[in-house]
């Protein structure tokens, strides 16, 4: 028995399409708008969905953009109207609809076009949602715009930014020829130790000729690894051939409720969880947190909260119960300082520990910045940029 979304504004379409796929064996969801089908699909993924073109609140091809830019078509869409013309059959199908149903709908063919989405659903693996297209803000689309620009060539890029990951395992032939005409991810270069920096060395002098593109993450600058981790200076400048920030997820705090919808959505949709979506109390105090530990950070929260909830809708008091278990304790801003080096480079650690603290604190506002910190704002940039510290230029 499949689950088919039926999204229509006219009462008795609704009700008869409901009565005919009800008795083909289907459960079936009605919804009167574009409303109330955007809200049912954020807790839930239907097997098939039948959309209307023109409603009043948002019209058919809007929302099924919507679905498709958030990468929540994951299921067949079939588009339904009496009085759409053939460009706007055309846009359905390019964005993504699987069919298109002129009204009157005869039986036959509703029926027909009902089991071939299904019988496509079946034969094909459920796509999972992804990330990668979610997020509206300038941080996101500059970073997707450079991200395509970069993915055009096949120069090694490193990624800097704040998150960690973890190690590379002893690299060897075998490990080109597993990647062979794909990506070769070198998740943080600081964790290597300088045994897995010259397998690292290694394979970076063989991937061009296994056609194999590097990609490596550091939350350190070149210079620094090559002073501080040993890492010897031709290799740092093939990895570092094209340099690549990712900003903190403080820096684009306005994505966080389309990524938190989107990554419930995700667990959803694998059925590691019941239903659940939040409510918008709940998205709000998600984006005003702070997260330290970035998209991995909100991903742990979000489990926690999809798989501890006792209802269908997470709440803001669900979220404030669960926000401090992942909260750690605040260090002072110069625990762990190195005072062993010499005066120039504890001065330039000390400057990077105090504008990351404070530009954490301003929320990634350079104005703000630069009128605590007293620094005139061109010489900021320039300082912040010496010191390989992002920013997302965020002025007020």
């Amino acid at each position: 028995m499949a689950q088919i979304l039926v999204v229509d504004d006219e009462v008795g379409i609704r009700e008869l399409l409901f009565e005919i796929l009800s008795d083909e064996g289907h459960s079936v969801v009605l919804a009167e708008n574009a409303t109330r089908a955007r809200e049912w699909r954020a807790r839930q993924r239907p097997d098939l969905v039948l959309l209307d073109i023109w409603m009043p609140d948002s019209d058919g091809i809007t929302l099924l953009k919507e679905w498709a830019a958030s990468a929540l078509l994951t299921m067949p869409v079939v588009m339904m109207s009496g009085h759409a013309t053939i460009e706007t059959a055309v846009e359905a199908t390019r964005i993504g609809a699987m069919d298109f149903l002129e009204k009157p709908i005869a039986l036959q063919k509703l029926l027909s076009t009902v089991k071939r989405g299904l019988r496509q659903q079946e034969l094909k693996p459920t796509p999972v949602a992804s990330l990668a297209a979610a997020g509206r803000s300038t941080v996101l689309v500059d970073l997707r715009k450079r991200l395509t620009q970069l993915a055009a060539s096949a120069t090694p890029v490193m990624l800097r930014g704040e998150r960690a990951g973890s190690l590379l395992g002893d690299g060897n032939a075998e490990s080109l020829s597993q990647a062979a005409g794909g990506i070769l991810f070198i998740e943080d270069l600081v964790a290597l130790s300088r045994n897995q920096q010259k397998n690292l060395a290694f394979l970076a002098s063989r991937a061009e000729r296994a056609k194999v593109r590097l990609v490596s993450f550091s939350n350190e600058s070149p210079t620094r690894l090559m002073d501080q981790y040993g890492y010897d200076p031709a290799l740092i400048n093939q990895l570092s051939t094209a340099t690549l920030a990712l900003p903190p997820l403080r820096n684009f705090a306005e994505d966080v409720p389309e990524l938190a919808s989107l990554m419930l959505a995700r667990l959803v949709e694998a059925k590691t969880c019941a239903p659940r979506h939040f409510s918008t109390a709940a998205l709000n105090q998600l984006r005003l947190c702070a997260w330290p530990g970035n998209l991995d950070q909100l991903s742990s929260v979000v489990s926690s909260l999809a798989l501890g909830s006792l209802q269908d809708e997470i709440g803001l008091e669900d979220v404030e119960q669960v926000l401090p278990l992942f909260e750690t304790p605040q260090a002072p801003p110069l625990a762990g300082l190195p005072l062993d080096m010499p005066l120039r480079e504890a001065r330039e650690a000390f400057e990077r520990v105090y504008l990351e603290h404070h530009l954490a604190l301003e929320q990634g506002s350079i104005a703000r910045l630069a009128e605590k910190t007293g620094v005139e704002r061109t010489h900021l940039y320039r300082k912040l940029r010496q010191l390989g510290i992002q920013t997302s230029r965020k002025d007020d």
